[in-house]
């Protein structure tokens, strides 16, 4: 931000500022009219005569009440001379006789108006460093030189800004729209936000306290609004407002980067007010631009991202947006719903065990559910909060992942007895967490461990992600199915950055994670020989430990279970096979899979069992099947199954056997 001299002497005094008073007009007008008759003093002496003191200056004294004249002197510590300077630049704006009596003074009358030549002539206290680009009148282009090349004789303007702070009518300068807004802190924030907005406004006051030490402190981890809150709220604290800014907003010119900071430095001491920088995926110019940016900052100011940004000075405070607890969100939910509708106890402790939603998308969702009682299709304030939930969950996941609209049901899935079992086990483990985990304890005693996990292992196609579709309807979840093969990063902390955002959105709905192809990740633990071995296993235990520690189901498939070290499958809760389909599972799926409304002609599932395909491959031909009927115009027959199965078996890399299709023309 370049040279900060002079700003460090008004950061003590942000908690002391007061409010203009009404008396701030008088005190302006009576400033302007003792420095006016200085003017016309001088313009007496120059022109030879004697000069006499007029009544001015004495007739208004200025207001024992703060104005804001007075807050403009005390806060960027002026001169009386300096002070004197923009009463004079503001007679200019405000006095339609100035320009003559400036000319006057000068003794040319194309001189109409106030110059620093003038100022140094005519006023009190005159002092050549006021005129210096590092003293305050120039540094904060409080006046500003129509021609900085004629330092002296160039018409002085008082910055339309800092006209209108003089007469009570403060704004965010116009220059700063666009690349600024308002931001502001909830009536209420959860205890556990509360601590962290203390801790921010802390780090501001004892960093503050050093000439040398720039108070920038950090706010890192949650969701960008819930850092926002959490930054408004210290900032209120310290009696400050708060505007953010994205950090691809600071120009990587240095020019125009200073010239933005001190704009900015003038405007938090005027307001006053922090400045909240939120830092997303920078590039290496962008991160460099933000790093200078915050190096000089004069003012508070807070850096909010989901990882800490280099901010160019060590040892700063860093606060992390806390996970709220059970019991904080249940007091959030019941708040937020207190008018919106009427859940009752058992109603809100489900959506908490459900949802991990900052306080704002709570809000949101209550706000939602107000609107739409009473619902259309009858659904309660309990089935809505619900569905609004799983909105906002979903708004972080879409980019993540594959989302699957959950249709199947139990009568879809053909699995042995033993298989099914250990899944419906595992929806009540999902579905009776808020009995086990809080009403009978468990979570305080057992404490780690707590997630859910599962592994499917089976062949492609034998039915893993219908089944996880299956559960996830049953449990009326999202499903969101995560290719491993494209999380998995060559680059050392790729991977584990690529699991935490995965991870991080879908805590907030508790959705239900498949992890495709887990096979890209897994595998026998490899023996540390180099450090790509030693970060290849770190990046599974880093997988399992968020597996461990979700709250909602996450679930990883494998079509090479043998593959896997056993010290990993300890970590995982069940273990569900999914055997290749024997014959009459095949004539079950092969039933299942034809609609009953597709016309069809002497179609046999006995026969058309004898394919050895697994589920996927049978779903694949009865369609491929039922688009050569539609194409000729005819019902659905044996011959066309036949022709898909062939186009099926190439693609598998097979070749059809008579004893597979004997007996079907």
């Amino acid at each position: 931000m370049g040279d900060t001299t002079g700003a460090g002497e008004h950061m003590g005094t942000y908690d002391e500022r007061q409010t203009t008073g009404a008396g701030g007009d008088s005190a302006l007008t009576a400033g302007i009219k003792r420095v006016l008759a200085r003017v016309d003093a001088h313009a007496v002496r120059a022109a030879g005569q004697e000069a006499t003191e007029g009544p001015p200056a004495a007739v208004l004294p200025v207001p024992a009440a703060p104005n804001p004249l007075d807050a403009l002197v005390t806060l960027f510590g002026l001169t009386p001379f300096e002070r004197d300077l923009v009463l004079l630049t503001a007679a200019d704006e405000l006095d339609p006789t100035t320009a003559a009596r400036c000319a006057a003074a000068a003794g040319d009358p194309r001189r109409s108006y106030p110059t620093f030549s003038l100022a140094l002539a005519a006023l009190g206290e005159p002092h050549w460093s006021a005129l210096t680009p590092v003293a305050p009148l120039r540094r904060w282009r409080i006046v500003e030189l129509e021609d900085e090349t004629r330092l002296t004789v160039s018409r002085l303007r008082l910055d339309e800004r800092i006209l209108h702070f003089l007469l009570d009518s403060p704004y965010l300068d116009a220059r700063l729209h666009g690349r600024l807004r308002r931001t502001t802190a909830p009536d209420t924030l959860p205890p556990s936000y509360d601590l962290a907005a203390s801790r921010l406004a802390e780090g501001w006051t004892r960093e503050g306290r050093g000439a040398d030490t720039p108070p920038v402190v950090e706010v890192t981890g949650g969701d960008p609004r819930s850092r926002a809150e959490i930054a408004a709220a210290a900032a209120a604290r310290r009696g400050l407002g708060l505007y953010a800014m994205s950090a691809e907003d600071v120009p990587t010119d240095p020019v125009e980067r200073d010239r933005l900071a001190r704009l900015w430095q003038r405007e938090a001491i005027l307001l006053p007010a922090a400045l909240l920088v939120e830092a997303g995926d920078l590039d290496r110019d962008q991160r460099a631009a933000t790093g200078a940016f915050l190096a000089g900052a004069a003012v508070p100011v807070v850096v909010s991202g989901e990882d800490p940004l280099p901010t160019g000075r060590p040892g700063g405070t860093r606060v992390a947006v806390p996970r709220l607890d059970d019991d904080e969100q249940l007091a959030l939910w019941a708040a937020a719903f207190d008018e919106a509708a009427e859940l009752d106890d058992g109603e809100l402790r489900s959506l908490v065990a459900q949802f991990q939603l900052p306080p704002h998308v709570v809000r949101s969702v209550a706000a939602a559910v107000g609107r739409r009682l009473p619902h259309e299709d009858g659904a309660g304030a309990a089935e809505l909060a619900w569905r609004a939930g799983l909105e906002e969950a979903r708004i972080g996941m879409d980019e993540l992942g594959r989302r699957i609209e959950p249709r199947a049901g139990w009568t879809d899935l053909v699995l042995h007895e033993r298989q099914t079992a250990v899944l419906r086990e595992i929806v009540a483990h999902v579905r009776r967490r808020p009995t086990v985990h809080q009403e009978w304890g468990f979570a305080a005693t057992l404490r780690r461990g707590l997630g859910v996990t599962a592994l499917f292992a089976g062949g492609s196609g034998t039915g893993k992600t219908l089944a996880a579709e299956v559960m996830a309807k049953e449990l009326g979840l999202d499903l969101f199915v995560v290719d491993l093969s494209q999380v998995v990063s060559k680059y050392i902390g790729e991977t584990e950055k690529n699991l935490r955002r995965v991870f991080d959105a879908a805590e907030r709905g508790g959705a239900l994670l498949l992890f495709d192809e887990a096979d890209a990740l897994f595998g026998k633990r490899s023996e540390v020989k180099d450090s790509h071995d030693r970060y290849a296993n770190l990046e599974v235990s880093y997988l399992l430990m968020r597996m461990e520690a979700y709250r909602g189901l996450a679930i990883l498939t494998t079509n090479m279970k043998q593959a896997l070290d056993t010290a990993f499958l300890r970590r995982i809760r069940f273990v569900v096979d999914f055997p290749f389909p024997a014959e009459h599972e095949r004539a079950e799926i092969w039933r299942r899979v034809l609609p009953p409304q597709a016309p069809l002609k002497d179609i046999d599932t006995d026969l058309l069992a004898r394919l050895t395909v697994a589920g996927g491959s049978i779903r694949n031909i009865a369609l491929s099947g039922a688009f050569l009927a539609a194409e000729e115009g005819d019902r659905l027959r044996m011959r066309h199954m036949l022709a898909a199965a062939r186009t099926e078996y190439l693609k598998l890399e097979r070749s059809l056997t008579p004893a597979e299709v004997r007996g079907w023309v």
